[in-house]
């Protein structure tokens, strides 16, 4: 599909029809960006935080904490 490019205060616009707006499952909110040339537009995740619980591995964590070495001045901070 081609269409014209408007020009609207100092940026541009493009009008989108409503078809391809709904195939694509756009709402309110669009990313954009550029990629080999092309201008990119998606919708936009509105719960960009959603399930990130649900990639958490405490193992992970734990692992980590044992890497640490504890210094002469960090033992000397401390009260035990």
């Amino acid at each position: 599909m081609k269409t014209a490019i408007r020009k609207i205060g100092n940026s541009k616009g493009v009008l989108i029809p409503a078809p391809l707006i709904a195939a694509c499952g756009i709402q309110d909110e669009v990313t954009m960006h550029v990629e080999n040339n092309r201008l990119i537009i998606e919708a936009a995740n509105t719960e960009p935080r959603k399930n990130w619980f649900a990639a958490y591995d405490p193992e992970k964590d734990e692992s980590a904490w044992n890497d640490l070495v504890e210094t002469e001045a960090e033992q000397a901070d401390w009260e035990w």
